[in-house]
């Protein structure tokens, strides 16, 4: 139904890591099979899987035995409505105290977790969990 870019990459100024991150929001009833077919046949490989409703998938694009391409790709595929990354995204974007926050988490991370990815991504879960809460009750649905 829609693509948006998410992550770091998509706030200005943000700290990132050369990775876009893209959620591609799916219709209920969507062949999801067809498409993973479809993203696998053209380099995409699934990353996660949630097995529970909702849908929850991720599939990359970019690594290589040799580590990672000049380009790297995160396909975040949601039913639509499942705004959690558009809220925190919109949130970092409009509020630059709460930006430069979450820029120093993830500055001391890095050093913490330089070769523990999953670790990395975890440790930034209740930043990020807050503030997607906080702008959820800020934002009106309707802007999404």
């Amino acid at each position: 139904m829609r693509i948006n870019h998410i992550g770091s990459t998509s706030v200005n100024g943000m700290l990132a890591k050369p990775t876009v991150d893209i959620l591609l929001e799916i219709a209920d009833g969507f062949d999801v099979d067809e498409l993973i077919s479809i993203l696998e046949q053209n380099g995409y490989i699934r990353m996660t899987e949630q097995s529970r409703s909702p849908l929850n998938l991720t599939l990359v694009k970019g690594y290589t035995e040799n580590g990672f391409a000049s380009r790297v790709f995160h396909l975040h595929m949601r039913c639509y409505g499942d705004w959690n990354e558009l809220y925190f995204r919109d949130y970092l974007r409009v509020n630059n105290a709460v930006a430069n926050q979450y820029r120093n988490l993830k500055i001391k991370l890095k050093e913490q977790y330089e070769h523990d990815r999953d670790a990395y991504t975890n440790a930034k879960s209740e930043f990020v969990l807050k503030y997607t809460d906080i702008a959820r009750c800020e934002f009106n649905r309707s802007v999404y």
